[in-house]
């Protein structure tokens, strides 16, 4: 027996509607079409489908059966085209996001807690585990977006900016290097430095101050949450260095100084990593400029 989806529609509206010609109307079909397509089913199936010599039309025994089948199957179909239309106009999809930043987590997580309100059809999730492989997975379709500091030239991906900060180190307020003002390389070589759990090339700290000038830290201390980290900084117990915008809540602590990296400063940039493919996704798009504006908000000290 061939049963295609059409056969189940239309004995599904037969019966809604109590005979052939409303049912027809239901279906934007003629009358004498529906009737033949019927009459086609049962002859597939070798039993009646209907009792012809009642009004409403009604099903028989076996048209009852399939109905069933009809109810059961054509929801799961309607919901499934239903989800195939809004992922083509663009209402839903899939948004995993990776970070190469630990403290991404800090703008991250009020960026995509906006775009869920927005966007409820998209599935979302942070990958923070794929951390250390995140541009691979990209490419493997793994995840959608990663959040990086560092642009790599990779086919098929694209790497748009989106804001600018400054890495910074926190000191205890009486900490020596408060008098100069800022930090050079050499004054962290006695210095205990106190880290996210990051590859260490993922580490502005390493990357772009310590490794250029061959200095190395006395002693290294990860810290998963930038609470303990600031609580072990004002204890004396070492230094650290992070965004601006992770420490600018913490300026007014009478315990901490925020001083630049270098006489004039270190600027860095922060980039969306996406497959080129996706950027004509209207969620893709929407979610970029709340990427763009959270983390200007945390850094004008917005609540």
């Amino acid at each position: 027996m061939h049963l295609e989806l059409r056969h189940l529609r239309s004995l599904r509206a037969i019966h809604e509607q109590g005979g052939l010609a409303r049912a027809a109307e239901v279906l934007n079909l003629t009358q004498s079409a529906l009737s033949h397509q019927i009459k086609a089913l049962e002859e597939q199936t070798g039993v009646q489908l209907f009792l012809r010599k009642t009004k409403p039309l009604r099903l028989s025994a076996a048209g009852m059966r399939l109905l069933r089948t009809a109810e059961q199957v054509l929801p799961l179909i309607d919901a499934a085209e239903a989800e195939f239309r809004a992922v083509e106009l663009g209402r839903a999809g899939r948004l995993h996001v990776a970070m190469e930043c630990h403290h991404c987590f800090d703008w991250l997580l009020p960026v995509m807690d906006s775009f869920r309100r927005a966007w409820p059809e998209v599935d979302l999730d942070i990958r923070s585990s794929l951390s250390l492989k995140a541009l691979p997975a990209l490419v493997r379709g793994q995840v959608d977006v990663v959040i990086s500091s560092d642009p790599e030239e990779m086919p098929e991906v694209t790497f748009l900016p989106l804001f600018d900060y400054a890495p910074t180190i926190v000191v205890p307020a009486d900490h020596p290097m408060v008098a100069k003002g800022y930090a050079e390389p050499q004054d962290l070589a006695g210095e205990t430095l106190i880290t996210y759990p990051m590859e260490r090339a993922r580490l502005d700290v390493f990357s772009q101050f310590l490794d250029p000038a061959g200095v190395e830290p006395a002693h290294l201390r990860q810290v998963e949450q930038t609470a303990v980290a600031l609580m072990l900084v004002a204890s004396g117990r070492g230094v650290a260095v992070m965004p601006d915008w992770v420490l600018r809540a913490h300026a007014a602590n009478p315990e901490l100084k925020l001083l630049p990296l270098t006489r004039r400063g270190m600027v860095r940039r922060m980039y969306a990593a996406i497959r080129t493919e996706d950027m004509a996704q209207p969620f893709m798009s929407y979610f970029l400029r709340l990427a763009r504006t959270e983390p200007v908000r945390l850094m004008r000290g917005a609540g």
